[in-house]
């Protein structure tokens, strides 16, 4: 029998959860492809998921999704750390086939106009701006939707959006800038300013997902978001995970109604 000291199996349990990591990762990986958005000076990493027996010619819905501030880089790799399998799960790519695309935030921008301050404690404190001009990575980031919804197999009536932590804070904003592009979106811990929702709140429908206990970004900035989109009229719903701190997007990544609610929307026509 060999028995395993505690430092020991805690080094073995460790190194087998980062190649479980790492395995994971890299199966995702291989599952988008790997791209470069170049216009002018607006440059974006990105991977891009696409439907199973893909058809230039056919018309398909888009899921664009926005990873938070700890997958920030230039690896166009690490965005896909959260969120990423979902799609490509067997049934999720049979029942809902769609362009998937994870854009990669550089480490030196930020997908929001959010500032930073700080009380006497050393607390940090989100403050959401409101007409600032967008960051480099939003800005190059509204271009590159722009060029999305220019390609023939792009169904602009189905144009999704979602993102977690920095994410959410960057969905509410393009939403805010872009605000007749996305039919429905789901933000999860994240926040933004409440001033802003009035331009998108009669075009996009929203499922916004937050942990009770978020110690990272406060939960409040979840329900101000929600309570401005009811009082402007959204077709809005708020979901809070009693106990769970910032990593709430497990919690909505397995809702079972998540896909299925998104992928009912369509755009009318005007």
């Amino acid at each position: 029998m060999h028995i395993l000291k505690p430092g020991v199996a805690s080094g073995l349990l460790l190194f087998m959860f980062n190649v479980l990591n790492f395995n994971t990762l890299q199966a995702q990986v291989s599952g988008f492809e790997a791209k470069t958005y170049i216009s002018g000076s607006d440059t974006l990493l990105y991977r891009i998921l696409y439907p199973e027996n893909f058809k230039p010619g056919k018309k398909y819905p888009l899921v664009l999704f926005l990873h938070g501030a700890g997958e920030r880089g230039n690896d166009n790799k690490k965005q896909l750390v959260h969120g990423s399998s979902l799609f490509l799960r067997e049934d999720i790519r049979k029942n809902h086939p769609a362009i998937v695309i994870f854009p990669q935030c550089p480490q030196s921008s930020y997908w929001s106009n959010v500032r930073f301050e700080y009380d006497s404690a050393g607390h940090r404190k989100f403050v959401y701006t409101k007409g600032e001009a967008p960051t480099s990575a939003m800005k190059a980031l509204m271009s590159f939707v722009e060029d999305l919804t220019s390609q023939r197999y792009i169904d602009q009536q189905r144009m999704y959006l979602g993102g977690l932590s920095m994410g959410g804070m960057g969905t509410f904003e393009l939403l805010s800038r872009m605000p007749d592009t996305f039919v429905a979106a789901f933000p999860i811990c994240g926040g933004g300013h409440t001033a802003t929702v009035s331009a998108y709140a009669s075009n996009t429908a929203l499922w916004i997902f937050h942990g009770e206990e978020d110690a990272v970004v406060p939960a409040d900035f979840s329900r101000e978001m929600y309570q401005a989109l009811k009082t402007a009229g959204a077709e809005v719903a708020l979901t809070l995970y009693p106990g769970v701190n910032h990593n709430s997007w497990d919690n909505a990544f397995a809702e079972p109604d998540l896909l299925p609610w998104l992928f009912k929307y369509k755009k009318k026509k005007k």
